[in-house]
Order: structure tokens, then C-alpha cells, then sequence
């Protein structure tokens, strides 16, 4: 039976390889350095370790940090970014492991095909990792409040945070969230059914001011008090998923359209509650808000104002309001390939097209035919 002492040491020697493989260009000799040829690992000085560590898989640079204490502290402290998500088991055991000591990580993704993470995980994160940035806990279904609570007190510079599908999360506790970590720029909270209200919304727009991506996804709780305190308090709003809140109506549309000048892409899949007003005052935003805010970014127009929206389901609207619509924003496009404008299930809305699309018919009626 091979001891555990072997096995260790092969796949030590394996993972030595594999780095000096990256870092002489799988040519398979040693490395050369100053006139000298690196051929065990004890040579590699730490700043070409470092580069070496930045060029493999995060599976590797893990193993490679229990070589020796001298790997371990350079790894531990230059490493920045790291995935677990290819971890199918034990992810857990292994945060709790590795949390002390990659206490540099600014970006950390733990998201999970089946769910691993608990509260106990989420802790050590927040007690060591301090400054991390980006956080994905996806799918992370085991996880409740205690989580975001301790998120709050450990790590305030969260700037983009993943908890899409953690159902258990409260309102209560998300809302305390918001008050600690007010640097949130991206907010993924897709399905989060109990933690995506009214009330955590009002949260949102009221501490986190800097926020530019949102997505609600299939957030059945979310009304128009949410969406509209959102409008109000996140003026640099640029993507808005709205999609499945079948409880907003055009006042919510409206508000984005007042107030969030910088709305780039929306999606109102099966909101069935938006009329054409909610169509206008998108389209009228653009006009009135031209001469203070488009028309000082010359040779930027297309660029500026929506790029995509999503309609599909809203059975409500009428072909004159998503026309003008379309025609407001050049970057909303029918056309084959381009889809910006989606429309899905809405039959009565079959005669909108882009500019582009009417160009492309016309050219092709211009086109003289053959006799034959």
C-alpha cells in the first residue's frame, strides 16, 4: 500500500513540473536564469514563482503552496484571485483550509453545481479575507443569514457580489448587508424569492449609491416602491433584470426613465402589468434629456441610451409605442443576428423593425430582377 507521505511527494514533484513546463514554454528542459538552469524547485526564485503561479490553473497554484513554508507565504500573499468552482466535493473543508491563509484574495469564486458551501465557510471568509472585492456564492443553497451578516462586518469593499439562488437569504438580512458594504457596484440577486423585496430594495437605493448592474430576476416580491426607490437612490444604474417581477407596473419603468440616465439594458420578460406609458417615457427620456446630457457627447449618440430590452411576454403593448421606441435608440435592433430589441411571444408585434431592417428591405426591393 503506498503511504500517504508518497503520494503527497509525486503529486508535489508533479505540480514542479507542471510550473517549469509553463515557465520555459513546454519546451521540457530546465529553466535558465542568470546563467544558471533551474531544475528543482528549491531554485525558483519567488518572483518568477509568482509569474508562474499567475499562468496555471487555481488547482495547481493550491497544491504549489504547500511545497515548503517559503511557497506557501509568496503564493498566499501574491495570489489575488481564486476559483474553487471546479472543486465537485469537500469545497467547503476546503475554504475553511485555505481562508487563513490567502488572506489577499480580492476575488473569489465559489460557485457550485451542487451545493457544498455552509455558513461555517462564509465566516472564515469574512474573519480572513478582508479585502475582497468580488465575491460569487451562487447556488450556494446551504447558506442563511449568518452569512451575509458576517459578509457585512468582514468585508465592506465588496464591490461585486453573486448570490443567485440562495433562497434562504432574508430581506432583513440583505438589508443589513447594504448598510456595511456601500461600495456594491454589481448585484446578482436572481431568485432570491425571500431576500429581494421592497424593503431590501428601498435598502439598496438608499445605501448603495454606486451601483450599476442589478439583476431580480424571477423576484416576484419586488413591487413598484422597490424598483422606484432603486431609481431614485442608484443614478448610475446601467443593467436592470427585471424579468419574472410580475407585480411592477409602468410606474416603475418610468421612474428608470427619469432618473437613471445611464440605463443601457433593461429586461421586462413576462411583466404584464407594462403598458405603452412605460414604452413613451423611455422614448421621451432620450429627447428631454438631450440637450443636457447626449448632445455635450458628440460622436458618442449611438452609444449613449438603451442597447437592450427585453419585451418578451408584455402582450399589452401596441406596435406604435415599441416602434417609436426602437426608432428613438438606433443601438435597438430586429435584425437577424443583432436582437437587441426582444420581443418573444408578442404576435402583435411582428411589424417593428430597426432602421437597419427597413434599410435591408428596401436595398432588396431596389434590387433589379433577371428576366428569365
Amino acid at each position: 500500500m503506498i503511504s500517504k507521505a508518497k503520494v503527497r511527494s509525486e503529486e508535489l514533484n508533479s505540480c514542479f513540473e507542471k510550473l517549469l513546463m509553463v515557465a520555459a514554454g513546454n519546451s521540457g528542459v530546465g529553466v535558465r536564469m542568470e546563467g544558471a538552469v533551474i531544475t528543482e524547485w528549491k531554485d525558483i526564485p519567488m518572483e518568477l514563482l509568482l509569474r508562474i503561479v499567475s499562468l496555471v490553473d487555481d488547482r495547481t497554484a493550491i497544491v504549489a503552496s504547500g511545497v515548503c513554508c517559503g511557497w506557501r507565504d509568496a503564493i498566499c500573499f501574491g495570489l489575488t484571485q481564486l476559483s474553487l468552482s471546479w472543486c465537485r466535493k469537500n469545497m467547503n473543508n476546503l475554504v475553511l483550509s485555505l481562508a487563513p491563509k490567502f488572506t489577499r484574495l480580492q476575488t473569489l469564486i465559489l460557485r457550485q453545481e451542487y451545493p457544498q458551501l455552509e455558513d461555517n465557510a462564509v465566516e472564515a471568509i469574512a474573519n480572513f479575507c478582508h479585502d475582497i472585492q468580488e465575491l460569487d456564492l451562487s447556488k450556494s443553497f446551504k447558506l442563511s443569514d449568518h452569512s451575509l451578516y458576517a459578509l457585512a462586518r468582514g468585508c465592506p469593499n465588496i464591490t461585486k457580489l453573486n448570490i443567485s439562488g440562495c433562497t434562504s437569504f432574508s430581506d432583513g438580512a440583505l438589508e443589513y448587508l447594504t448598510n456595511f458594504c456601500q461600495k456594491l457596484k454589481i448585484l446578482n440577486l436572481c431568485g432570491c424569492v425571500k431576500a429581494a423585496t421592497d424593503r431590501a430594495l428601498q435598502a439598496i437605493g438608499r445605501n448603495c449609491k454606486m451601483l450599476q448592474s442589478l439583476n431580480l430576476g424571477w423576484c416576484d416580491n419586488v413591487g413598484d416602491i422597490g424598483v422606484m426607490s432603486l431609481a431614485y437612490g442608484c443614478p448610475d444604474l446601467k443593467c436592470l433584470d427585471l424579468c419574472g417581477c410580475v407585480r411592477i407596473t409602468d410606474d416603475s419603468v418610468i421612474a428608470l426613465a427619469d432618473k437613471c440616465l445611464h440605463l443601457r439594458s433593461l429586461d421586462l420578460y413576462y411583466c404584464r402589468n407594462i403598458t405603452d406609458r412605460a414604452m413613451y417615457s423611455l422614448a421621451h427620456s432620450r429627447v428631454n434629456n438631450k440637450p443636457s446630457l447626449w448632445q455635450s457627447m458628440k460622436g458618442r449618440y449611438d452609444e449613449e441610451g438603451l442597447r437592450s430590452l427585453n419585451i418578451s411576454q408584455c402582450t399589452a403593448l401596441t406596435p406604435s409605442a415599441v416602434q417609436t421606441l426602437c426608432d428613438t435608440f438606433p443601438a435597438l435592433h430586429t435584425c437577424s443576428g443583432r436582437h437587441t430589441l426582444v420581443m418573444s411571444g408578442c404576435l402583435s408585434l411582428t411589424s417593428v423593425h430597426c432602421a437597419c431592417a427597413v434599410q435591408a428591405h428596401r436595398t432588396l426591393n431596389t434590387i433589379p430582377h433577371t428576366a428569365h
